[in-house]
C-alpha cells in the first residue's frame, strides 16, 4: 500500500510526501530524522493522509498537495480532523 501524507510541524508549517511504510514515516519524522526536520527537530503531528494502490498515485497527489497555499493546507488539515472525529465517534 501507498500512501500520501501531509504533517503539520509544530511552527504551523506543513510536510507533504509519500511513502509505502507510513508508520515508519511517522517515527522518522518524530525522530526528527525526517526530510528538512533532520536540521530543525521540530515536532510533527499527521493532519491527514490518503491511501493508494499505485506509487504513482500516491506521489502524484503529492505534488498536488504541495502545490496548495498555506491556507488551502490549513482547510485541508482541518476538514480532515472532523472526519476523523466523525469516524472515531462512530466506532
Amino acid at each position: 500500500m501507498n500512501y500520501t501524507y501531509m504533517m503539520e510541524c509544530s511552527d504551523g508549517s506543513y510536510y507533504t510526501g509519500w511513502t509505502n511504510d507510513l508508520r515508519k514515516r511517522i517515527k522518522t519524522h518524530k525522530a526528527g530524522k525526517g526530510g528538512k526536520y533532520t536540521r530543525s527537530r521540530l515536532p510533527v503531528h499527521l493532519v491527514y493522509f490518503e491511501r493508494y494502490e499505485e506509487k504513482h498515485d500516491a506521489r502524484s497527489r503529492e505534488v498536488r498537495l504541495k502545490q496548495l497555499s498555506h491556507a488551502e493546507k490549513q482547510a485541508l488539515a482541518a476538514s480532515f480532523s472532523e472526519n476523523m472525529a466523525e469516524y472515531t465517534e462512530e466506532s
